[in-house]
Formats: C-alpha cells, structure tokens, sequence
C-alpha cells in the first residue's frame, strides 16, 4: 500500500504550492483603510441609564442612551478607562443592552495615537466559544483516545486548508468549482490518512469520497445552470459586489463551490464507513471474491443512506426554518415559493450534495472490493502467521 501514499503526498505538495503563490501576493488583497478603525475588547465598569429619546421612525432610530465607563482589555489602549455614550436601538434583535462587568467589542477612531470616538459593537462573545470549541477538543480526546486527538488534528487542519487555502484562492480569481475540488480531495485525503493511517481502506474511502463530491459538483453546476440560479440568493453574495478589492468573482462558481464543501463532511463519512464495513467482513473471511465484498459494502452503504441524506436535508430545512414562518404567515403560493431563487439554490443544495453521498457508496464498495481482493495475497500471510 506504500504505493498509494504517492498521489495524497503530490496532492499536497501541489497545495501548498498554490498556497505559497496566493499567500506571496496577499498584500494585493488588502488595501489601507480611509479611517483608522481599532478593534479591542473592553469591559463596561459602569453604567448610567441616560434620557429617552422620541423615535421619528419607528423601530430603526434610537429610542434609549447609555453611558458607559468602560475598561480597554486589548490593544494598544490596554488598562485605560473612556466614557462614552452608547445608543440603544427600539428595533428588536439589534439592542446592544449593556450591564456593568459586561465584556464588549468596542471600536474605535483612532487619528495620531488619539482616540476620536468610540461606539459598542457587541457583546464579547469568542472567550464562551473557545471555551466551547476546548470542551469538544477534550471528550473527543477522553472518548476516542488517540483517534480522537488525530480528529481534533485533522478537523485543524481542514479549518486551515478552507481559510488559507481555499478562501485565498478564490480571492484571488482561481476557478471556484476546480479549486474546490482540488482543495477537497487534498483535505479528504490527509484527514484520512491521518486517522486511519496508509492501507486500502483509506485508498477507499478517499476514492469515494472524492467521486461523490465531484459528482456532487458536477450535478451542481449543471442543474444550477439549467435552473438559472444566479448565485445572489444571499445578502453576503451581493455584498461582495461592493467590497473594496473590486475582485471580479465567478457568483454562480462560488455557489457551488459552497455546495461542494456543504457536502464534504456527509460524504467523507459515508465513504469511509462503507470502507470500514468491508475491512472487517474480509478479516472474518479472507476468501470472499470482490463481488462479495462489494455486495456486503452495498448492504451497509444501504442502511447509512437514509441516515445520513436526511442529515443534510434536515440541516438545511433548519437553517430556513424563520424564512418557512414567514411563508407561512403570509400565505405565500407554492407555487411563488418553489420558484424563488433562494428557495431553489438551497433544494439544489440539499439535493445534489444527498446525491453525490448516495454514489459514494458503490463507489467505495467496488473500489474497496477491489482493492482487498487484489491485495489479498500479501495479506494472507501476515494473517496466517498472526
């Protein structure tokens, strides 16, 4: 199996040349800010309830001030105090309501080492979310054992290839779709290897998955296509359209690319379980032909599928769910909402992505059928001798 170590190690080799090239011009993509905004972290020591305010507009201008004295935590203002006036919008869900021993993002105008102004962002929130993130890092660790700690490593890792990897390189102008993929296969493989180490099951299981997610992209684009999905069906798509850089993206391409990495998780889950179901249907009887083994693959792919494409399906139902109460609230027609560019790109998100799970199956189960039966006789041996 040392023969298949190759193609992971090139793919690799090959990342991280595309990430030397785009993190080399990184300078390129950002640009110096007109005003000078510091982001830091303070904590609010007091608070003075101010006046009320008539709104003009109801529910979007400010109805209620605070006046805070607050703390600096981080920055180059770390340990000084500044009172400031903090505006209470009427509009529900965007009220920042402060409290005294409250942490909060503060940002401020800086101009010559001096602070200008100064407003509440919102609430500190990322020490509660590392706190989170250790939580999980150790049952995974306490449950799983060594498994665990090259999951934690290997989710890491995937993190970092999507942020500063991928993302630049889309920045950049690279092909969505190719660079996708590219980068997918490159994460399914070292995840994989890492955790399950060099042999056939991992071979496996990274042919599937990356035949499932390439099919996924594939039906993606052509159906997204078709559909004439405009890639625009969220805010942050048309966002993009006034940034700074002026980068001119592929939006159609950026969408599926998002549906590909939507559907790499489930995929790789899929793949490496049917990969796993035929490895040990072949240690309990090592002279079952190819067709045996893949027929036992089927069956356990089989039993997963329904699982696993209701978890994507029922993530993104989740997700819409404020967006189904106001369907539902104003009656809107079926037939209006099947055909709203929103609605369509996230069935044509949940579906393409259930389909490429439901390919990976057979792919993994012939693959790995294959594979065992052809590697049989230099396994028999170690297997007599043990």
């Amino acid at each position: 199996m040392k023969r298949f170590a190759i193609l992971p190690i090139l793919m690799l080799i090959l990342s991280l040349l595309f990430a030397g090239q785009v993190l080399a011009n990184e300078n390129d993509i950002h640009e110096p800010a007109v005003e000078k905004e510091v982001i830091v972290r303070a904590k609010v020591l007091k608070v003075i309830e101010g006046q009320e305010i008539d709104p003009v507009m109801e529910g979007w201008v400010q109805d209620k001030e605070q006046i805070l004295t607050v703390k600096m935590l981080s920055g180059d203002f770390k340990g000084e105090e500044l009172i400031l006036t903090h505006m209470v919008p009427a509009q529900l869900g965007m009220a920042v309501i402060v409290n005294p021993g409250d942490e909060v993002v503060l940002s401020l105008m800086v101009d010559e080492g001096k602070i200008t102004g100064a407003f509440v962002s919102d609430f500190a929130r990322d020490k509660k979310l590392y706190y989170l993130t250790g939580f999980f890092a150790l049952i995974m660790i306490v449950i799983g054992g060594i498994k665990g700690l090259k999951s934690v490593i290997s989710l890491g890792v995937t993190g970092a290839g999507i942020f500063y990897i991928l993302l630049p390189m889309l920045f950049k102008g690279y092909d969505p779709i190719l660079s996708t993929v590219f980068v997918a296969a490159v994460l399914t493989s070292f995840t994989m290897i890492l955790v399950h180490g060099f042999n056939i099951k991992t071979f496996s299981g990274i042919i599937g998955t990356t035949s499932g997610v390439v099919v996924a992209g594939v039906l993606a684009m052509l159906v997204g296509k078709a559909a004439r999905l405009t890639g625009f069906s969220s805010e942050e798509m048309q966002m993009l359209l006034y940034i700074p850089q002026q980068v001119d993206f592929n939006f159609q391409g950026l969408l599926f690319a998002g549906m590909i990495i939507g559907a790499l998780g489930a995929v790789m889950d899929v793949g490496i379980s049917v990969a796993s179901a035929i490895e040990e249907v072949r240690r309990v009887n090592p002279l079952l032909k190819m067709k045996e083994l893949t027929q036992a693959g089927m069956n356990v792919g089989r039993d997963i599928m329904g699982t696993m494409a209701n978890t994507l399906i029922l993530a993104y139902t989740g997700g819409a769910i404020p967006l189904i109460l106001i369907f539902m609230a104003y009656e809107m027609p079926f037939l209006k909402i099947i055909n709203l560019d929103l609605i369509a790109t996230e069935i044509v998100r949940a579906l393409t992505g259930s389909i490429g799970l439901i390919l990976a199956i057979p792919i993994t189960a012939v693959a790995s059928g294959m594979l065992f039966t052809r590697f049989e006789k230099n396994d028999k041996p170690a297997q007599k001798k043990k």
